[in-house]
């Protein structure tokens, strides 16, 4: 099996989709006319911005997608200049890596995983 998409629950779908088209500028907006929805292509991988609901509410709910990021320091920046807020770590981990969890301005976790350039973590 291979991950095929992230489903991210926010109150205000269309400030849910802009705040992560500016968090993954490398994401491509693919319109389905037929649901009147748009997903954010990542390589093949969907990120999926959708109302939040009695079922399924925005916010950290256990479940975390950690994504690999060449330098963590600049990927940490970028997501801070977003208004997004350092939640956990950075941690150094396995392999010389380094890892973090970020909070969207939804409630939502971002986990980052990569390598920390410059100084060491805690």
């Amino acid at each position: 099996m291979t991950p095929s998409a992230l489903l991210v629950h926010v109150p205000d779908v269309q400030a849910g989709l802009d705040w992560y088209r500016n968090a993954f500028p490398q994401a491509k907006p693919v319109y389905i006319e037929a649901f009147d929805f748009t997903v954010l292509d990542i390589n093949g991988f969907s990120l999926e911005i959708v109302q939040a609901d009695e079922k399924v509410s925005a916010g950290k709910k256990g479940t975390v997608l950690y994504w690999s990021v060449p330098c963590l320091q600049t990927a940490i920046a970028h997501f801070l200049g977003l208004g997004a807020e350092l939640y956990r770590g950075p941690i150094n981990i396995e392999n010389g890596l380094s890892m973090c969890q970020l909070l969207d301005p939804f409630g939502n976790l971002i986990g980052l995983r990569g390598r920390w350039f410059g100084i060491s973590t805690k």
